[in-house]
């Protein structure tokens, strides 16, 4: 029989508005793309003959610039899914607990009898009371009812409040202990609080649920199917809408990597997504086999996500010393220095790359020997081993991670909304928090990323933060040297975060051979001030020269 041959890929040339060319300022004014990839940046009559002749698709824009897509090297795209399927507790929306407690009881009328009521995004030091929320205010929202559990959950996602409900039916008692890596609050009667944090929040998932141990914060709530995929759905929606194309998903557990794989095989995950498994998992990864960068441009296996310490919003960072606010408190690490040292070992002698949560001073240097040591013991190039959060690094532990070859991912928009907070917390030491300038002064490669749903995907909020370091109260956190100009944030957002995913080759800028990702901006951030930033708008998000969001 004779050979048809193969259909000639679909080009698409962009014209009417300038285009970001990689690594520089200048702006180009057309792009052209053939299949999925980008055959040239450069003029409109150049673009045209590089797609020799045959235009499948012209996108005549008016204005505006061509941005490569967005790079979020950290978020939970869905649990912030989750969060925002739940009761919106943020504190622009819930100023106090009574509030609290209406919003929620307003949500309870309308679930069936039994459902679980839960709600995201409250801070404490937000609310009028400055405290938690008890599991006994939480028991208002079912008019005294004990027929269904409420559970808040902290705007860190490192646990939250629940209800008595809740709390018998974990069987949780003044008895019961705090679990490795986690804590049970209590009343000064001894009796629990409602308070469950980090390891602790294992007791919510129920006996067949997932469990991390002392590995985490568990946010993995067993949800039907259907549930999780309307979750990672509604998140991609906001993803997208912000420009952003390509994500590192920094803890991925049985119920996110089976909700990804089922997505990808129908054909609705839109947005690209680099794993990084829980350490729960390491075992398992190391039994299997799994390698980074298994899967493909879509879907990958990138590295594994491990815990030193906690939260600042929770106050549950690690400061042997104390907390400035509370000398007696001193938060709290994930594992012993040489369990964490053992299991960064183990990881880097796969070849897996390490992602660490740290944002205490003593947790940053916990990590940066661990990944000193085990690269001493197996050398291997470029792993770019990562810090998650890198809060407050020293001076001298910034100048170890240009020499280790370390990348902090930072998330500007946590000072912005938190800096304040973290102020109260440690002192003067949270003028600090985010350093990304002094990084960058040591060579170090600055990436942000959101921490979706800490804060959510808004990639120009996060260069403006990095770039004032004005916190929403107007605190203006240090001094100029640790600022970050608009230029260089756009990069750590974008080619930065897509080296930190080892992705750089192929997301992360628009140049010949790379991924037709990019956003379509109704203005040029280099051309407006960092105050101005939020204000510019995306039209279009498109992924692999497809459009995949619109305006």
């Amino acid at each position: 029989m004779p050979r048809h041959p193969e259909s000639p890929e679909r080009t698409l040339l962009v014209t009417g508005a300038a285009v970001a060319t990689a690594g520089t300022p200048v702006r180009a004014e057309a792009l052209a793309v053939r299949g999925d990839r980008v055959v040239h940046v450069g003029s409109a009559e150049d673009a045209r003959a590089a797609l020799c002749g045959r235009v499948d698709e012209e996108l005549a824009l008016d204005g505006g610039l061509v941005h490569p897509g967005f790079v979020d090297a950290h978020c939970h795209p869905v649990m912030y899914g989750q969060a925002l399927a739940w009761v919106d507790l943020r504190p622009e929306r819930v100023g106090d607990i009574d509030t609290m407690v209406e919003v929620l009881r307003e949500a309870a009328r309308d679930l069936p009898a039994g459902v679980p009521v839960r709600g995201f995004g409250y801070e404490h030091r937000r609310l009028a009371e400055g405290r938690h929320p008890s599991c006994h205010d939480l028991d208002r929202v079912t008019d005294g009812a004990d027929d269904r559990e409420v559970y808040v959950m902290n705007a860190s996602g490192h646990g939250g409040v629940v209800n008595s409900h809740a709390l018998r039916t974990c069987r949780i008692t003044a008895g019961t202990p705090s679990p490795e890596g986690g804590s049970i609050g209590h009343f000064e009667n001894g009796e629990p609080d409602g308070q469950l944090w980090d390891a602790a929040c294992d007791l919510l998932t129920g006996p067949a649920g997932v469990k991390i141990g002392n590995h985490g914060p568990n946010f993995h709530l067993s949800e039907p199917d259907a549930i999780m995929a309307d979750h990672l759905l509604r998140a991609q929606e906001v993803f997208l809408a912000a420009g952003v194309t390509t994500i590192g998903d920094a803890q991925v557990s049985r119920r996110e990597m089976e909700t990804y794989l089922r997505a990808h095989a129908d054909g609705s995950l839109r947005m690209r997504v680099s794993a990084y498994l829980t350490s729960a998992l390491l075992d398992t990864a190391l039994e299997l086999g799994a390698v980074r960068g298994f899967g493909d441009d879509r879907f990958r296996i990138q590295g594994v996500k491990f815990y030193a310490d906690g939260t600042l919003g929770g106050w549950t960072a690690y400061f042997p010393e104390g907390y400035a606010a509370d000398c007696c408190h001193h938060g709290q690490l994930y594992h012993s220095v040489e369990e964490y040292a053992d299991i960064v070992r183990r990881a880097h002698a796969a070849g897996l790359q390490t992602a660490t949560h740290a944002q205490s001073p003593y947790a940053i240097g916990m990590v940066l020997d661990a990944i000193e040591k085990a690269g001493a013991d197996r050398p291997r190039a470029d792993m770019r081993h990562r810090i998650e959060h890198c809060g407050l690094p020293t001076d001298e532990q910034i100048d170890r991670m240009a020499a280790l070859g370390v990348v902090p991912v930072m998330q500007p928009q946590h000072h912005l909304r938190t800096g304040d907070g973290t102020l109260t917390a440690v002192g003067e030491l949270g003028h600090r928090y985010n350093p990304a300038g002094r990084a960058a002064q040591a060579g170090v490669p600055v990436v942000f990323s959101s921490d979706a749903p800490v804060a959510p995907p808004a990639p120009l909020e996060a260069v403006a933060a990095a770039a004032t370091r004005r916190t929403v109260l107007g605190t203006v956190l240090g001094d100029a040297s640790l600022r970050l100009p608009v230029e260089a944030g756009l990069h750590a957002h974008t080619g930065a975060a897509a080296r930190a995913l080892h992705r750089e080759d192929s997301v992360g800028a628009l140049a010949p051979g790379m991924l037709a990702d990019f956003a379509v901006l109704d203005a040029d951030p280099l051309t407006v001030s960092a105050d101005e930033l939020t204000g510019i708008r995306v039209r279009e998000t498109w992924v692999g020269g497809s459009r995949a969001w619109s305006a």
